[in-house]
């Protein structure tokens, strides 16, 4: 593909990024492989697009660096498309994009930190059942590298905006952002009902894109029984195009909570949560009864 920038763009790190990833199809490509589709005939049939352009926009992003091309068949040659640290580097600007999205283009423009009913992000992430959590690991609390999905029947992952050890650490106006206070309450109510949902078969994650440093000290005030995720990457979110909002300079998951099988099919998706009592009921109750999830 051409250089568009002009010789007066030469120091402008924006122009010179339009440059590799300007373009329309581009940056749906990496939005997709970052959701686990890393296939040739399945970004096509994804994206709608002509084998032609998705030919040229793969040569563009693996010579830019941004995808890695890995062979997987030998006869014929088939090879996958997988997003590398150059590309990972990305995540944070699709989530921008989504998020600038969701509040200004199908949105009124209002910071919060969950969303109507009847929105465009509610189906959105309602669409996530049966669909498949791509592979990824997560740092936890403790700093050890976690896959998100856990080797038991069913997973329950409960995204949450940022939870503190502390009161004065929460951002500027945190309690005038709808939706986005009750995370400490939503923390202990899960680990309050932990044997529940052990017994159900069920393993309970918390996850937010705080540090793990100070989910670490939030997990210990709290006693909690169960790991916290750090989405600090925005690995997760981009994955499964999680709806996000900005505080205090910071991408933040709005909160929702998904039930997984250990197949990684998403089988519950909770979203909007305007009762956070009644969002742990359901899914116990979810988990309770999904079937067995090998089935």
């Amino acid at each position: 593909m051409p250089q568009r920038t002009s010789l007066a763009d030469a120091d402008c790190a924006i122009a010179q990024a339009l440059d590799v990833v300007g373009d329309w199809w581009t940056l749906l490509i990496v939005r997709d492989t970052a959701r686990g589709v890393h296939r040739f005939d399945a970004l096509q049939a994804e994206l709608g697009v002509s084998r032609k352009v998705l030919t040229e926009r793969l040569r563009l992003l693996v010579d830019a660096g941004v995808l890695s091309r890995e062979p997987y068949q030998d006869r014929p040659p088939r090879y996958e498309y997988r997003l590398t640290r150059r590309g990972r580097a990305l995540l944070p600007v699709l989530i921008a994009l989504q998020d600038w999205g969701d509040t200004w283009v199908m949105g009124e423009g209002e910071l919060m930190a969950t969303t109507e009913e009847t929105s465009a992000e509610a189906a959105r992430v309602h669409a996530l059942v049966g669909t498949r959590l791509p592979d990824l690991r997560l740092v936890d609390h403790e700093g050890a590298s976690r896959d998100p999905v856990a080797d038991t029947p069913f997973t329950v992952l409960y995204c949450f905006p940022g939870a503190y050890a502390r009161k004065d650490a929460y951002p500027p106006g945190w309690s005038d952002i709808p939706g986005a206070r009750g995370c400490t309450l939503e923390s202990c109510t899960y680990r309050d009902q932990l044997a529940e949902f052990t017994a159900a078969g069920a393993t309970v994650h918390g996850v937010s894109t705080q540090r793990p440093d100070e989910q670490r000290a939030f997990a210990a005030a709290e006693r909690l029984r169960f790991p916290l995720l750090s989405d600090a990457e925005l690995e997760l979110a981009a994955a499964l195009r999680l709806p996000t909002f900005r505080a205090a300079g910071t991408s933040r998951l709005k909160r929702l909570t998904l039930v997984v099988d250990r197949n990684r099919t998403i089988r519950e998706a909770l979203y909007p949560i305007t009762d956070i009592g009644a969002s742990v009921r359901v899914a116990l109750t979810a988990v309770r009864g999904a079937g067995p999830a090998d089935a």
